[in-house]
């Protein structure tokens, strides 16, 4: 039987949390024609709105937590809907009632993990930094030039760890002093606010506050999109502000300031995936591959879509931690478009699509292709 929470609740959640943009849908069906889900099954974003507005959202349904929140129904919308804010809202009875349907029920444990930990892949909090052992990193102190927000999955997951000891080899050849709060830094709340669950949200977003400013944190630089997103965006409503850059950015100015030097070749053609958080969400595109242009030998290719229309990996909105079925994945779609315009190497800056992309690349037998973050490029011309 199919579970219909009260009209009057679901209208009333979505307005008291900002999403009642949802009015102003005409049901023009653009957020469906742009939808990267429509790729590859049938879904409509359209038919979700229609329902809220009668208050007839079937929270028991997977419909509902498909969206990966890549923004670009919102940025296509005629009629300024914020289809993420209205369905986060929608979520949130899912969360209230603890109603995980189907392929998204390990969002349970990842509540677990977070609540317990403090990070989403259930590692322990004490060993948080271990990724940096037998390597040049400090503790932060107040008086360094930065933080180093390392984020949980270059923390804990393997492959990301390398990314992790590749940004911090980056810094330490610049001369950057700066430092990680290891135990004490917490996953930055981003993706499981938009699964709906704001309290564990605020949360992890407090403990960090509290952990920048104990140690006199002013700038921090981060390697996680979803993490930028989160402290430029979402932590100011704690009434703090922090100077928040993301490592393309820090490294164009280190670039810029003489303090790096790109003169090893890295003769290889590339292309560059852009993130939804970085650049949808953040505005961040041209960064990345004035960097990217700067390193010799290196040729850059662009995919068929890219920066405004750049085709989502498939893990925001939490979907990171829920299970897709091979046949849904997106991130199939990205790898097969990065071997069509000959990439030998698919360049990215985001730990959920570096892990998106290389299940895909393995699955789908392209294991030629290369998927590397932006810092290992940038390391190996340094």
């Amino acid at each position: 039987m199919d579970i219909l929470t009260p009209e009057k609740e679901i209208i009333e959640v979505i307005k008291e949390n900002g999403g009642d943009s949802f009015k102003s849908c005409y049901q023009c069906g653009r957020c469906d024609a742009v939808c990267p889900w429509n790729r590859v099954r049938d879904f409509s974003m359209r038919k979700l709105i229609r329902q809220a507005t009668f208050g007839l959202t079937e929270i028991d349904h997977e419909e509902m937590w498909r969206c990966s929140t890549c923004k670009t129904c919102v940025d296509n919308c005629p009629r300024g809907v914020d289809q993420i804010t209205a369905g986060v809202a929608l979520r949130k009875l899912g969360a209230e009632y603890d109603v995980y349907p189907g392929n998204v029920a390990p969002v349970q444990t990842v509540v677990a993990n977070l609540t317990s930990e403090g990070n989403s892949i259930g590692g322990e909090r004490e060993k948080r930094a271990e990724w940096a052992k037998g390597l040049p990193v400090k503790t932060f102190s107040e008086g360094m030039e930065v933080l180093y927000f390392t984020g949980c999955y270059l923390s804990y997951d393997p492959r990301m760890r390398e990314v992790a000891a590749a940004t911090a080899a980056i810094l330490n050849k610049a001369g950057v002093d700066f430092g990680i709060l290891g135990s004490r830094e917490s996953c930055c709340g981003e993706s499981i606010r938009k699964t709906g669950n704001e309290e564990l949200f605020r949360r992890l977003a407090k403990d960090n506050i509290k952990a920048f400013i104990d140690h006199g944190v002013k700038k921090v630089v981060v390697s996680s999109p979803h993490c930028y997103h989160s402290f430029k965006n979402e932590y100011p409503e704690f009434m703090v502000n922090f100077d928040v850059i993301f490592i393309s950015q820090y490294i164009n100015e280190l670039v810029s300031a003489g303090r790096l030097e790109l003169k090893n070749g890295y003769a290889r053609k590339i292309t560059y995936h852009d993130p939804c958080y970085l650049g949808r969400h953040n505005d961040i595109y041209d960064e990345p591959r004035a960097l990217l242009q700067q390193v010799p030998g290196l040729e850059l290719s662009e995919m068929a879509d890219s920066r405004e229309k750049s085709l989502c990996c498939g893990g925001g909105g939490g979907r990171i931690w829920m299970e897709t079925p091979k046949e849904d994945r997106f991130s199939d779609l990205r790898v097969r478009q990065a071997v069509a315009v000959g990439a030998e190497v698919l360049v990215t800056s985001c730990p959920y699509c570096i892990t998106n992309f290389t299940d895909s690349s393995l699955d789908l037998d392209e294991g030629s292709l290369e998927i590397k973050d932006l810092t290992e490029i940038i390391l190996a011309a340094l």
